[in-house]
């Protein structure tokens, strides 16, 4: 990805969204020429010249200090993801040279795998791909229909938006898709020259106009904790808590545990999902049994 266009449109869409009254200026009327903020106004409220801010908004931002990224942030009203990505794509953009590099091999250790399978909620490790690394076995049958994609690695975004089975799974569809693409760009301003990161962003782009649209809205995401709604294919509906643990000694991973409130129709549909996942498979099972033909 270019840093500069990055940059450039992200603090465009940025300034495209804060109102004069939302920063305190009076609006003295007529005609505004753009959406949101001014550069000028921008600039007024930052502290600094309006060529300057002019120069971060054509992307050229090697080189600013701390203090003046986060008064842009400060006048742009950024939250804290929008916060965040605008100092990566700065240390990108001192970083130097562009190396498109793979990512070193992710495994989920045994100990974390032991912690998956304690857990008597859905449990399971992702990356910041959305790549599903490793389950429990509620988490697993909770995940079935992104396994049954035949496509590899098990990656969420990539169901979102290239399964169709995905519109009949995810009840809150508009809200997937928004916080999918926010997600991934979220990282991209962490590792713009991830390998990939870079494939799976330009497979979603060419084969997905709904990710396309979405990528290009600029928009960033922290997910940490949240509510999910699910269409199970054998259980139904489901609607659970779910909270995203960053694990240290393991970096990019991320363990994801969800829960429903006892007693709650959820978490009677989890527990018939776990039974479910429990069984044995009637057709490993009859090749399992000896047969007593003949006997």
């Amino acid at each position: 990805m270019n840093n500069r266009s990055e940059v450039r449109d992200f603090l465009i869409s940025r300034r495209g969204k804060v109102t004069p009254e939302q920063v305190g200026l009076v609006d003295h009327g007529g005609t505004r020429r753009v959406p949101g903020l001014r550069r000028s106004e921008v600039a007024d409220l930052a502290g600094v010249s309006v060529e300057y801010y002019t120069q971060l908004e054509r992307g050229n931002v090697r080189g600013a200090s701390e203090s003046v990224l986060d008064a842009v942030a400060q006048a742009l009203l950024l939250d804290e993801a929008e916060r965040a990505h605008l100092f990566a794509l700065a240390r990108a953009a001192n970083s130097g040279t562009a190396v498109r590099r793979r990512p070193a091999v992710q495994r989920v250790r045994p100990a974390i795998q032991a912690i998956l399978d304690s857990q008597l909620s859905p449990a399971y490790v992702t990356n910041g791909l959305g790549d599903v690394m490793a389950t429990n076995a509620l988490g697993r049958a909770l995940l079935s229909p992104l396994y049954e994609d035949p496509a590899r690695p098990v990656n969420a975004a990539r169901f979102r938006f290239l399964n169709p089975r995905a519109a009949g799974y995810y009840l809150d569809w508009e809200a997937t898709g928004r916080d999918s693409v926010a997600a991934l760009r979220l990282l991209a301003g962490k590792n713009p020259y991830d390998k990939a990161l870079t494939d799976l962003i330009g497979e979603l782009c060419t084969r997905s106009e709904e990710f396309r649209t979405r990528w290009a809205s600029q928009d960033v995401r922290l997910h940490r904790t949240g509510v999910k709604r699910l269409h199970h294919p054998v259980v139904g509906d489901l609607e659970f808590s779910y909270e995203a643990l960053e694990l240290p000694a393991d970096a990019g991973l991320v363990l994801i545990v969800c829960t429903a409130e006892p007693g709650s129709p959820s978490r009677q549909a989890l527990d018939l999902l776990a039974s479910w996942a429990a069984a044995p498979d009637p057709a490993e099972t009859a090749q399992e049994e000896p047969s007593d033909r003949g006997q």
